[in-house]
């Protein structure tokens, strides 16, 4: 079994990956709240086609939800 310092440890180590946990879930929650606020206007803000609809195939667009962000095997690391 455990010593009493190992389960302290556990315990201490297991309420900051709690916290942690929690801090992380609380970011993406407002990180969906503020997007779903504006509509994602704000991700399609920095493009420079005035079309919308057009603007994921614009190279100025910074989010392009259609693009897959594959490096090929030649390109190396």
């Amino acid at each position: 079994l455990l010593s009493l310092l190992q389960q302290w440890a556990l315990l201490a180590l297991s309420a900051c990956s709690s916290v942690c946990c929690l801090c992380c879930l609380l970011g993406l929650l407002v990180a969906i709240g503020l997007t779903l606020g504006n509509q994602g206007r704000v991700l399609l803000a920095p493009c420079s086609i005035s079309n919308t609809a057009l603007a994921p195939v614009s190279r100025e667009c910074p989010f392009d939800p259609t693009r897959a962000y594959v490096s090929p095997p030649w390109a190396g690391d």
